[in-house]
């Protein structure tokens, strides 16, 4: 089995924008999980792109990948603010006068070198091809732990005697929804809302008692009469916890206490979609369930549950929401938890592909039969000249300084105007809360970081961090991780091939056991697992157990001692296979020739009865047409890399894309 080295790639005019799968939440890290497809413990994939939330925000960016030179090769819920937080710019407006282009600013990015991703282990000639920015070209589906694969494809909603009349939805005017709202959000001092009836009856006065109290959750209802008119007034049932507990007796006993239903979303991450959503229930988002993120740049759909909210509800969304459908709605008795995925299906067009038949054969069937090297893809460390795993290893050496500095300082690299004010600040006077006053975005980290500096002090760094939510902490020693583990299976690859050898990890149930001289002809490549550092694995006994040991070393940390003086900081590691073959893999070539043309039907389109594409024997353009089923926490990136051979970093696309087009 032959494998070749990345030495060069160039760009074509067009656009990358991918989707992966999605990993695992730190708050499982603590489940000490060992076993998976890929890692069990991670930061999720879904707090957009497996990097903590910076309030950077890197645009979608024009490329295309093709491949150049070769050479073979011998052998991570939401924290709840008690303030008020400021509304933050607009996406677009304020950099728009910038002097600095994009691909100026991200020639200081990362490349794949920079993270240990070198190696590919398909021999065949890689070719260029384009995916699209159009969200319809990369489209994934859950799946479910029952092997299921989500699909949006019934929009009814379950006849229920219980639920009040559709008039709940038109009976309060605009102004009273704001009055109400405003008294459900304690935003006033009023204690209570009064709202006339007008044309009195008892069924109107009923629909009015029934909206406020399902569209209000934590608002109770009476009626009053005024000067002989009649009123309804709300007023808070349980004070402010009331909002975060829907109304228990108002909920049928023979219904199950959870609404399950098929989310549908294009252009938004799967928090992003719950907050959305929350929003405009007026709940709090911590009664949505989910079992997996998923990121921003595509068209996603995945299962939901939320906990009492009417389906009837949910599917009045339907009419006010842009890039979003609700449907398939059931009630259960459970809600749904992180990780019971099995994986995600993803529907990948590849446009204006340069490859031969045969090529493009080569490369699928590659693909399908040996699969890829499991890297931890780019998303995971950030886009900025600060990678997030050299935070990760200062958390990991206890220097905690070093942390404060990497996450404030300035730098170069793709990064909204204020917040380079906000760095330049901190840079000049060390001042937290004059450096906080450049962010109108309080929430991501440098904001965070910086209120915990002005609440704790400069001398109270390690509380100051603590302000940041848990699961974005952990996501930059699970990016350490990934760094080292990256490095370490490229060197495996490069030492031993792709052949398991003795002294290789395989897993027997959740206990990771050494290959042994006699027993190699009993596993595959498929078989081999290698350790992220922690306190709890072992390591490969052979070439690479030295390897790990150097490289943490070198970056003064103990392999022996990954217990951290804070609890939450110690790693107790985890295996991850070095080679995943996807699964339902199927693909074809069509000829086209309008580039805006979608080439296959979503689920919306099925739903709205569109005819799917038909296309001619030949056309202007060639796409290459992929489907493929992914386990949890690999990355989508790493698969279309080995089908093209390129590299996948923003700065090698966004670089090379540049230099096409003077």
């Amino acid at each position: 089995m032959e494998m070749t080295e990345m030495t060069g790639v160039s760009l074509k005019r067009g656009s990358l924008a991918v989707e992966d799968n999605d990993s695992l939440t730190p708050a499982e890290e603590a489940k000490r999980q060992k076993v998976s497809e890929g890692w069990l413990t991670k930061g999720q994939d879904g707090i957009d792109n497996n990097s903590p939330p910076s309030c950077e925000n890197v645009p979608g960016l024009p490329k295309v990948v093709s491949a150049g030179k070769r050479k073979k090769h011998s052998g991570a819920p939401l924290q709840e603010e008690e303030e008020e937080e400021e509304d933050g710019l607009s996406e677009e407006g304020e950099e728009e006068g910038e002097a600095e282009s994009f691909a100026d600013m991200m020639k200081h990015g990362l490349t794949e070198l920079d993270v240990g991703i070198t190696k590919f282990v398909s021999s065949h000639q890689g070719f260029s091809g384009i995916l699209k920015e159009r969200y319809s070209d990369f489209v994934v589906h859950e799946i479910g732990k029952d092997g299921r694969i989500s699909h949006l494809d019934d929009l009814s909603i379950p006849v229920d005697e219980e639920d009040p009349s559709e008039d709940v939805f038109t009976v309060l005017t605009a102004e009273e929804k704001q009055r109400l709202e405003e008294l459900q959000l304690f935003k006033n001092k009023e204690t209570s809302v009064a709202i006339e009836v007008v044309e009195d009856t008892k069924e109107k006065r009923t629909v009015i008692h029934q909206a406020i109290k399902s569209l209000f959750p934590g608002l109770e209802t009476k009626t009053e009469d005024r000067e002989g008119k009649k009123y309804i007034v709300a007023y808070h049932a349980a004070g402010k916890k009331a909002l975060a507990n829907p109304r228990k007796h108002s909920w049928p006993k023979s219904r199950g206490s959870y609404c399950h239903f098929v989310l549908y979303k294009e252009n938004k991450d799967t928090m992003d979609a719950i907050n959305v959503l929350s929003k405009y229930l007026r709940v709090k988002p911590n009664i949505f369930s989910y079992m997996g993120t998923k990121d921003k740049r595509a068209i996603t759909v995945q299962e939901i549950a939320v906990l009492k909210i009417t389906a009837q509800r949910l599917a009045h969304l339907n009419k006010c929401l842009m890039n979003f459908k609700l449907g398939n709605f059931s009630y259960q008795k459970n809600p749904l938890k992180l990780g019971e995925l099995q994986g995600n299906h993803f529907t990948v067009v590849l446009r204006n592909i340069t490859g031969t038949d045969d090529q493009v054969e080569q490369a699928m069937n590659s693909l399908k039969e040996i699969g890829f090297i499991n890297y931890y893809g780019m998303q995971r460390f950030g886009t900025t000249a600060v990678p997030t795993y050299q935070v990760g290893r200062a958390i990991l050496q206890n220097s905690w300084a070093e942390v404060m500095d990497l996450i404030l300082k300035p730098r170069s690299g793709a990064e909204k105007g204020y917040l380079v004010r906000c760095r330049e600040e901190w840079a000049k006077t060390k001042d937290p809360a004059a450096a906080l006053r450049k962010l109108p975005v309080k929430r991501c980290v440098e904001g965070q970081l910086l209120r915990g500096l002005s609440k704790y002090g400069m001398k109270n760094i390690v509380s100051a961090f603590g302000i940041i939510p848990r699961n974005n902490r952990l996501m930059y020693i699970h990016s350490y991780q990934s760094y080292v583990w990256n490095n370490m299976v490229s060197k495996r690859i490069e030492e031993y091939g792709l052949t398991p050898v003795p002294g290789d990890l395989v897993l027997k149930g959740a206990t990771a056991t050494y290959i042994e001289e006699e027993d190699v002809n009993n596993y595959s490549i498929h078989d081999v697992v290698m350790p992220l550092p922690g306190f709890d694995v072992i390591y490969p006994k052979h070439k690479i157990s030295d390897a790990y040991r150097e490289m943490l070393t070198a970056d003064n940390l103990d392999i022996d001692n990954m217990r951290h003086k804070i609890r939450d900081y110690s790693l107790s590691g985890a295996y991850r296979k070095i080679i995943i073959r996807p699964q339902n893999v199927s693909w074809e070539v069509v000829a086209y020739d309008d580039p805006k043309i979608p080439l296959f039907n979503t689920d919306v389109d099925n739903l709205e009865g569109k005819p799917p594409p038909v296309f001619a024997s030949e056309g202007k353009y060639r796409a290459l047409k992929m489907d493929f089923s992914l386990p949890p926490s690999t990355y989508a990136t790493m698969a279309i890399r080995e089908v093209l051979k390129m590299d996948t970093s923003i700065k090698n696309q966004t670089q090379l894309n540049t230099t096409w087009l003077r």
